[in-house]
């Protein structure tokens, strides 16, 4: 029998006699009750119950933020400890008391340290505001304590005292805020020379596939998905800081948020990356280059490469949009708004090129016999074609009598011995003058 301290007696525990039974009694003891190896494990530094809540900065570091009544955080690294908000302050209560007390400016190794420390809280995901607010909230906690403001007899006294502490601190925070803003540039510079580094990996292919699948996820894109690639050329070369691409891209953002969608310059020209669910981003991106507001310099022309799967098919899709632009300018073509798809036709016919040139050569060679050379006929047969073969519209968009036009067409059947009026002369003159165009003869040699 024992005593507890209360004046009651405590007898031993009885043994059950039954294993079972005993190993049931220890179990209902807290202390002895082992610990689940699937339970939760507190952060090193984080005591039960404090209210630790991991979270994202802005600038997307993991941190930690409080719940009421905790204390601020910093993000959480491997092998390191977080910090509280109150770390950065440093030296600084020390400073303002020996500045009430001597009236000196802060000198230049404690502001190279104020730099240091709003670098510091940057890296670990604090924002500017709350490190002023810190700042100027302990000011305010320390300045009836400081010793040249308690000695402070007279209202002439203070008011030097004052504006020594306050010169004190209009220097302390405006080094703390230069360095947390080179922080940020620094931080702004390698997130952009990732992105162009991912940017140019993804449209020359030249990377793994599965890592670069793993990158695009931090930009936004899924590439197990379908994609399709839109790319834009102006009149000027685009760059990152163009206002054209900052215009388009603040309506697309603000459209449609940051969905499956990517859109960067290479190369001087605007490319748009996005899901085949987001087609809709690539017809916006498309009206938006074309006509992109006052002020602002319209694409000369968009073109939209086919759908296609997977990291290859953005590279395919890119590809197809570029070839889209290269045949554009080989033929001339008025139209702004270039659909790969409806262009598939000219990559079959440069395919083989020999058998190209020996078309051209052997239909059309005869047209350079002709007075004034093969290009006036050539525009000619395009135009023709252009028109549905209806002489009048012909004639008015050549800018001559429908007379002189069917001296034309008869001149052409004289020599190369081949007519419009036949079906299979007709595709035959076609697809020579497109050929043509895209060899670009006969202004170079086949």
């Amino acid at each position: 029998m024992q005593n507890d301290g209360t004046g009651r007696s405590s007898r031993p525990a009885r043994s059950t006699g039954s294993p079972r039974l005993s190993r049931l009694a220890r179990s209902s003891n807290p202390a002895e009750t082992p610990r689940p190896p699937s339970a939760r494990k507190e952060p090193e530094g984080e005591p039960s119950g404090s209210g630790y809540r991991p979270t994202l900065g802005k600038t997307g570091v993991r941190t930690s933020a409080p719940r009421a009544g905790g204390a601020a955080r910093g993000p959480e690294r491997p092998g390191q400890p977080a910090e509280p908000v109150e770390s950065f302050l440093g030296g600084y209560p020390q400073l303002l008391a020996e500045v009430s007390e001597t009236g000196r400016l802060p000198r230049r190794d404690e502001l190279d340290t104020f730099r240091l420390l709003g670098e510091r809280a940057a890296e670990r995901g604090y924002g500017l505001r709350e490190l002023v607010g810190l700042y100027l909230g302990r000011t305010r906690a320390l300045w009836g304590t400081l010793p040249g403001v308690a000695r402070a007899a007279t209202a002439s006294e203070r008011a030097r005292t004052g504006d020594a502490v306050l010169a004190a601190v209009d220097a302390s925070v405006a080094a703390l805020g230069e360095g947390h803003e080179r922080a940020q540039r620094m931080a702004v510079r390698q997130e952009e020379g990732a992105r162009r580094e991912f940017i140019d990996d993804l449209l020359y292919g030249r990377s793994d596939m599965g890592r670069l699948a793993e990158r695009a996820q931090r930009f936004g894109l899924r590439l197990a998905r379908v994609h399709a690639v839109a790319v834009a050329t102006g009149a000027e070369k685009y760059d990152d800081v163009h206002p054209t691409v900052r215009r388009i891209e603040r309506e697309l953002i603000g459209r449609f948020g940051q969905r499956d969608v990517l859109l960067s310059t290479k190369e001087g020209r605007l490319v748009c990356i996005a899901g085949s669910s987001e087609l809709e981003v690539l017809e916006t991106f498309a009206r938006l280059a074309e006509d992109p507001g006052p002020g602002y310099a319209p694409a000369r022309r968009v073109a939209v490469g086919r759908e296609h799967g997977g990291a290859g098919g953005v590279v395919r899709s890119y590809e197809e949009a570029l070839s889209a632009l290269d045949f554009a300018g080989r033929l001339g073509l008025e139209a702004v708004r270039l659909n790969a798809a409806e262009l598939l036709v000219f990559p079959v016919l440069l395919r083989d090129r020999a058998a190209m040139s020996d078309l051209v050569r052997s239909v059309l060679g005869p047209l350079t016999r002709a007075r004034g050379g093969a290009r006036p006929l050539l525009d000619t047969l395009a135009v023709c074609a252009e028109s549905g073969y209806v002489n009048a519209e012909a004639a008015r968009r050549l800018g001559v009598s429908v007379r002189t036009l069917s001296y034309r067409l008869e001149r052409i059947h004289t020599l190369t011995g081949y007519t419009p009026n036949d079906a299979l002369q007709r595709f035959t003159l076609e697809t020579a003058v497109m050929g043509a165009r895209l060899l670009r003869w006969p202004e170079h040699d086949l």
